[in-house]
Protein backbone atom coordinates (compact mmCIF):
# COMPACT_ATOMS: atom_id res chain seq x y z
CA UNK A 1 0.00 0.00 0.00
CA UNK A 2 1.28 3.59 -0.79
CA UNK A 3 1.48 6.39 1.46
CA UNK A 4 -1.67 8.82 1.48
CA UNK A 5 0.28 11.03 -0.89
CA UNK A 6 1.56 8.92 -2.97
CA UNK A 7 -1.41 7.38 -6.26
CA UNK A 8 -1.76 3.66 -6.08
CA UNK A 9 -2.12 4.16 -10.10
CA UNK A 10 -2.93 0.56 -12.34
CA UNK A 11 0.56 0.28 -13.14
CA UNK A 12 1.93 0.28 -9.77
CA UNK A 13 -0.65 -1.89 -9.03
CA UNK A 14 0.65 -4.74 -11.44
CA UNK A 15 4.01 -3.86 -10.49
CA UNK A 16 2.90 -5.29 -6.75
CA UNK A 17 1.12 -8.14 -8.52
CA UNK A 18 4.67 -9.19 -10.26
CA UNK A 19 6.43 -8.54 -7.10
CA UNK A 20 4.90 -10.74 -4.78
CA UNK A 21 3.27 -13.55 -6.39
CA UNK A 22 2.54 -15.40 -3.38
CA UNK A 23 -0.02 -13.09 -2.60
CA UNK A 24 -3.39 -12.17 -3.77
CA UNK A 25 -3.55 -10.06 -6.46
CA UNK A 26 -6.93 -8.52 -5.13
CA UNK A 27 -4.86 -6.60 -2.14
CA UNK A 28 -2.86 -3.92 -4.73
CA UNK A 29 -5.93 -3.91 -6.83
CA UNK A 30 -8.11 -3.11 -3.74
CA UNK A 31 -5.48 -0.56 -2.98
CA UNK A 32 -6.10 1.03 -6.33
CA UNK A 33 -9.80 0.71 -5.90
CA UNK A 34 -9.66 2.73 -2.61
CA UNK A 35 -7.97 5.49 -4.40
CA UNK A 36 -9.83 5.38 -7.46
CA UNK A 37 -13.52 5.39 -5.63
CA UNK A 38 -12.29 7.14 -2.33
CA UNK A 39 -8.76 8.70 -1.77
CA UNK A 40 -8.20 10.65 -4.92
CA UNK A 41 -11.61 9.93 -7.12
CA UNK A 42 -10.76 14.03 -8.69
CA UNK A 43 -7.76 12.37 -10.15
CA UNK A 44 -8.86 8.85 -11.68
CA UNK A 45 -7.29 9.85 -15.08
CA UNK A 46 -3.85 9.75 -13.11
CA UNK A 47 -4.44 6.46 -11.96
CA UNK A 48 -5.09 5.23 -15.02
CA UNK A 49 -2.74 6.78 -17.80
CA UNK A 50 0.27 5.04 -17.27
CA UNK A 51 1.46 2.02 -18.88
CA UNK A 52 1.74 -1.45 -17.52
CA UNK A 53 5.14 -3.01 -17.69
CA UNK A 54 4.98 -5.79 -19.39
CA UNK A 55 7.88 -8.00 -19.87
CA UNK A 56 8.55 -10.54 -22.91
CA UNK A 57 8.80 -13.49 -20.88
CA UNK A 58 5.56 -12.81 -18.24
CA UNK A 59 4.64 -16.33 -16.57
CA UNK A 60 1.22 -16.88 -17.99
CA UNK A 61 -0.75 -16.45 -14.64
CA UNK A 62 0.84 -12.79 -14.99
CA UNK A 63 -0.11 -12.30 -18.78
CA UNK A 64 -3.96 -12.76 -17.43
CA UNK A 65 -3.74 -10.08 -15.01
CA UNK A 66 -2.14 -7.71 -16.91
CA UNK A 67 -5.11 -8.59 -19.71
CA UNK A 68 -7.55 -8.11 -16.56
CA UNK A 69 -5.83 -4.67 -15.98
CA UNK A 70 -5.93 -3.34 -19.60
CA UNK A 71 -9.65 -4.26 -19.52
CA UNK A 72 -10.01 -3.00 -15.75
CA UNK A 73 -8.80 0.65 -17.10
CA UNK A 74 -10.71 0.15 -20.00
CA UNK A 75 -13.99 -1.01 -18.15
CA UNK A 76 -13.40 2.17 -15.78
CA UNK A 77 -13.17 4.66 -18.36
CA UNK A 78 -16.22 3.82 -20.07
CA UNK A 79 -18.00 4.05 -17.04
CA UNK A 80 -17.34 7.25 -15.62
CA UNK A 81 -16.27 8.72 -18.90
CA UNK A 82 -11.98 9.37 -19.05
CA UNK A 83 -10.46 9.53 -21.70
CA UNK A 84 -9.23 6.06 -22.50
CA UNK A 85 -5.36 5.74 -22.10
CA UNK A 86 -4.17 4.13 -25.64
CA UNK A 87 -1.82 1.59 -24.19
CA UNK A 88 -5.06 -0.45 -23.19
CA UNK A 89 -5.02 -1.25 -26.99
CA UNK A 90 -1.50 -2.46 -27.52
CA UNK A 91 -0.86 -6.16 -28.75
CA UNK A 92 0.46 -7.05 -24.89
CA UNK A 93 -3.22 -6.86 -23.33
CA UNK A 94 -4.99 -8.97 -26.16
CA UNK A 95 -7.86 -11.01 -25.43
CA UNK A 96 -6.91 -14.14 -23.85
CA UNK A 97 -6.58 -17.41 -25.65
CA UNK A 98 -8.64 -19.03 -23.19
CA UNK A 99 -12.00 -17.67 -21.65
CA UNK A 100 -11.16 -16.79 -18.21
CA UNK A 101 -14.25 -17.51 -15.41
CA UNK A 102 -13.76 -15.64 -12.25
CA UNK A 103 -15.24 -18.34 -10.44
CA UNK A 104 -13.90 -22.14 -10.38
CA UNK A 105 -17.74 -22.96 -10.50
CA UNK A 106 -18.12 -21.75 -13.75
CA UNK A 107 -16.22 -24.70 -15.13
CA UNK A 108 -18.71 -27.15 -13.18
CA UNK A 109 -21.80 -25.59 -13.54
CA UNK A 110 -23.62 -24.32 -16.78
CA UNK A 111 -25.85 -22.00 -15.15
CA UNK A 112 -23.05 -20.46 -13.24
CA UNK A 113 -21.26 -19.86 -16.38
CA UNK A 114 -23.75 -18.86 -18.62
CA UNK A 115 -24.63 -15.68 -15.73
CA UNK A 116 -21.00 -14.86 -15.82
CA UNK A 117 -21.40 -14.55 -19.94
CA UNK A 118 -24.34 -13.01 -19.38
CA UNK A 119 -23.33 -10.31 -16.44
CA UNK A 120 -19.48 -9.10 -17.21
CA UNK A 121 -18.92 -6.25 -18.79
CA UNK A 122 -18.62 -5.97 -22.95
CA UNK A 123 -14.67 -4.24 -22.02
CA UNK A 124 -13.85 -7.45 -20.10
CA UNK A 125 -15.44 -10.19 -22.31
CA UNK A 126 -13.69 -8.53 -25.44
CA UNK A 127 -10.42 -9.93 -23.58
CA UNK A 128 -11.99 -12.94 -22.64
CA UNK A 129 -12.38 -12.35 -19.38
CA UNK A 130 -15.57 -13.06 -16.80
CA UNK A 131 -15.44 -11.81 -13.49
CA UNK A 132 -19.12 -10.84 -13.60
CA UNK A 133 -20.28 -7.30 -13.21
CA UNK A 134 -19.63 -6.47 -9.07
CA UNK A 135 -15.86 -6.73 -9.58
CA UNK A 136 -15.66 -3.42 -9.32
CA UNK A 137 -18.11 -1.83 -7.25
CA UNK A 138 -18.13 1.34 -5.28
CA UNK A 139 -18.95 1.30 -1.42
CA UNK A 140 -20.41 4.88 -1.51
CA UNK A 141 -22.71 4.09 -4.65
CA UNK A 142 -23.60 0.89 -3.52
CA UNK A 143 -24.72 2.47 -0.44
CA UNK A 144 -26.25 5.72 -2.44
CA UNK A 145 -28.21 2.68 -4.87
CA UNK A 146 -29.60 0.81 -1.74
CA UNK A 147 -30.66 3.96 -0.27
CA UNK A 148 -32.92 4.82 -3.04
CA UNK A 149 -34.69 1.79 -3.16
CA UNK A 150 -35.23 1.42 -0.10
CA UNK A 151 -36.74 4.90 -0.04
CA UNK A 152 -39.04 3.86 -3.31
Amino acid sequence: MQTCTQLQTMAVAFRQICEDTDKTPWVPLGDFMNDFFENFADRREDLVKDPIEVSANLAPELQRWAVFCAASVEYLCAKYELPCPTWVHEAAYAPLADAWFFSPAAERNPRVRERYERETPEEFKRHNIYCGNKVYVSKREAAAELRLKLSA
